[in-house]
């Protein structure tokens, strides 16, 4: 959805074109342990959208016309006071019902998110990693390839 501009907006020249960069963004190493943060900005279908946790989307969730979610790893919130935390928790960014940035924790024990942006193909391709971990015996690395489509 990175990008998506519905047809409408371009015939009724109400959004100025924007450039492939202001739909994906990527941070690197601001998270928690040095972890990675990736925004995506969409224009909203004429059917219907869903945000990172399942709200569905409407005008009143979007900001200047496009819908942003969000994704980054934070200290874990949900861990009593003293007890020993192993790994952040991955958290997904959207727009509330007033356009405000929100955030949700989607899953604990995330040890790293990082993304890196694949060179040399057509388009814009990005290879991201999670690694999760309990803290002691478990440590698992999970990755997938993703790649843009039809962005401007």
């Amino acid at each position: 959805m990175a990008g998506y501009r519905n047809a409408q907006s371009f015939s009724e020249g109400k959004i100025p074109p924007q450039s492939e960069s202001d739909f994906i963004s990527i941070q690197k190493s601001n998270g928690y342990r040095g972890s990675d943060s990736l925004m995506v900005k969409h224009e909203l279908s004429n059917g219907v959208d869903f945000d990172c946790i399942g709200n569905t989307l409407s005008k009143e969730r979007t900001k200047n016309a496009f819908a942003h979610q969000g994704f980054l790893v934070d200290r874990q919130a949900s861990a009593p006071k003293g007890m020993r935390v192993n790994g952040g928790s991955l958290i997904c960014q959207s727009l509330d019902r007033h356009g405000r940035l929100q955030n949700t924790t989607l899953m604990n024990g995330v040890h790293l998110l990082a993304i890196t942006e694949l060179e040399g193909r057509s388009g814009r391709a990005f290879k991201i990693k999670l690694e999760m971990t309990d803290g002691a015996l478990i440590h698992q690395e999970f990755e997938r390839t993703f790649a843009t489509r039809n962005l401007l």
